[in-house]
């Protein structure tokens, strides 16, 4: 189990990379924190705590505007980034200002916030539970979405005045939010609009990240990969990739199983984990996958589609694979213009 678990692991790393050397790099930002690759390309930064409701604690960062641009005289419209698995918000800016999604955002007028899922790098605290304990690991989806989203979005309202905010996710960023916007509808009339990047419901068809994925973006640049790989993997906990497991072999998008009805008892008051009902989800919908996508495949995203009741946009991007959401150096012309369009067009 523990190198299956490994596997999949890497297997949502940039794949085999030719001619790469550990220790060698060309960036700079290779050897930056967050914060600090922020900073570097010259944007303003604010970093939060938030405080989850069962006492995990979030490293958060905001953008709050445009790089040489004054401060806010007026409130801005908000876009939060949801990363995916085993990554973090530095996969929001681990490419140039030109087309990392946090920086064109923040240049077109946006006050930008960048989340990070309980267990990674930068969220790895909490009020009483210690990151070497077993307690500290007892999560999964079900609590990102029952506890990280709410807390997050929350602060962020708090912070800003605003009473709706823009909602951008990968993979696992999808994940949780179609779950949280399904089951929780007080947080989903928060939502002016979500975009979902390579959207990841249900894994029936996937050929990763239990299987294999293919290698990096044909576009990836190679003197980029010193930074990408000092931003991933950020971290999870073994529970979280064992749902991701149960999703494969069931072929559901469900709670966690605890292993034994009594568990699930005490957990659930059923004795078996409930399912999750993405059709009573009514938050307005923009969707992008890829054709390359081996994670997201084409028939899982097909089987989503007709459960998507307020679908606005769809858009399937043929040379796509489950990275280039936010690697690709033509994702701007693929995704991030029709993205701001549609944010535009909301206003």
């Amino acid at each position: 189990m523990w190198q299956l678990l490994a596997a999949a692991c890497f297997s949502l790393l940039p794949g085999p990379i030719h001619g790469y050397k550990k220790g060698i790099t060309t960036n700079p930002e290779a050897h930056m924190n967050i914060s600090q690759i922020i900073t570097y390309w010259g944007y303003p930064y604010e970093k939060y705590d938030v405080v989850t409701k069962d006492g995990y604690i979030l490293g958060i960062y905001r953008i709050p505007h445009g790089r040489g641009c004054p401060g806010p005289t007026a409130p801005k419209p908000v876009v939060y980034l949801q990363h995916g698995l085993i990554a973090s918000a530095g996969n929001w800016i681990c490419n140039l200002p030109n087309n990392s999604l946090a920086f064109l955002l923040a240049d077109n007028g946006y006050d930008v916030w960048l989340g990070n899922s309980r267990g990674n790098t930068w969220s790895r605290k909490h009020l009483i539970l210690s990151p070497t304990s077993a307690e500290y690991w007892a999560f999964s989806l079900d609590e990102m979405a029952k506890y990280d989203l709410p807390a997050t979005i929350n602060l962020i309202i708090e912070k800003t005045g605003q009473e709706q905010l823009y909602y951008v996710g990968h993979s696992q960023g999808t994940t949780i939010a179609f779950i949280a916007f399904s089951t929780n509808p007080e947080l989903a009339k928060r939502i002016k609009i979500f975009f979902a990047l390579a959207p990841v419901v249900t894994v029936k068809y996937t050929r990763s990240p239990m299987k294999k994925l293919t290698t990096l973006s044909r576009k990836a640049v190679k003197s980029r990969l010193d930074v990408y790989f000092s931003q991933a993997p950020a971290g999870t906990s073994v529970q979280n990739m064992l749902h991701w497991a149960q999703a494969v072999n069931s072929g559901q998008l469900q709670a966690f199983d605890w292993g034994n009805p009594d568990q699930n008892m005490m957990h659930f008051h059923q004795l078996t984990p409930p399912l999750y009902n993405i059709t009573k989800m009514e938050v307005p919908t923009a969707m992008w996958s890829g054709g390359q996508d081996v994670v997201a495949d084409a028939k899982d995203t097909e089987n989503l589609l007709p459960k998507v009741s307020n679908l606005i946009y769809y858009k399937v991007i043929p040379h796509y694979n489950h990275m280039d959401f936010y690697l690709g150096q033509d994702a701007p012309q693929e995704i991030y213009q029709d993205l701001i369009q549609l944010m535009k067009g909301c206003l």
